[in-house]
């Protein structure tokens, strides 16, 4: 029986799904460009340590942490399904969201994600911004590295987000509910 011929679209993510990285490295599929990032530096690590140790600590919904949680997201467009990969994912616990998910799992029930700004800042300032708005991901921490600032997005509408609220290194930064707490980046200098 004659199947159907694959959209470029659909090539591209059996291509990207297929895609063996080496050992450290991470591959993404983001608005149609499929980006391979290499291990990250200490300091990457070390921001996102302070930001994972303040929200279990501090938060008032119980949160489930997972670093590098591959999420799939809507996509723009012609391109397929994004498939990214934030530096951290939170969750409130009492859903237990990772819980048996597949290494590419949906983005429902999510409730922060949080990216560190590497080697590639502009992917993390705008492609994956618009990811995670059109995701409806309600809370999207960008931790800018070279601005030495941070920026809580916040509301998705489309591929943007309505609000956002960025301070400069040093200055307490308010997370809503479901944290509601400050989130302290006194030692982000």
């Amino acid at each position: 029986m004659p199947h159907e011929p694959l959209t470029q679209a659909e090539v591209l993510l059996e291509g990207f799904l297929a895609l063996e990285t080496p050992e450290g490295f991470r591959a993404e599929l983001i608005e149609g460009e499929i980006v391979v990032t290499p291990p990250p530096d200490g300091d990457h690590e070390d921001y996102i340590n302070l930001v994972a140790k303040q929200v279990t600590r501090r938060s008032r919904t119980d949160m489930d942490f997972s670093g590098n949680k591959g999420l799939k997201l809507r996509s723009g467009g012609g391109c397929p399904k994004n498939h990214a990969i934030p530096d951290g994912t939170f969750a409130p616990t009492d859903q237990r969201l990772f819980r048996g998910a597949e290494p590419w799992m949906p983005c429902d029930g999510v409730a922060l994600v949080v990216e560190v700004t590497s080697s590639k800042p502009q992917a993390d300032r705008e492609a994956k911004y618009r990811c995670y708005a059109r995701g409806t991901i309600p809370l999207y921490l960008l931790v800018d590295r070279e601005e030495s600032s941070v920026t809580l997005f916040s509301d998705p509408e489309g591929a943007d987000y309505r609000q956002r609220c960025t301070i400069p290194f040093g200055k307490p930064l308010a997370l809503p509910d479901p944290f509601a707490f400050e989130l302290e980046t006194a030692d982000f200098v």
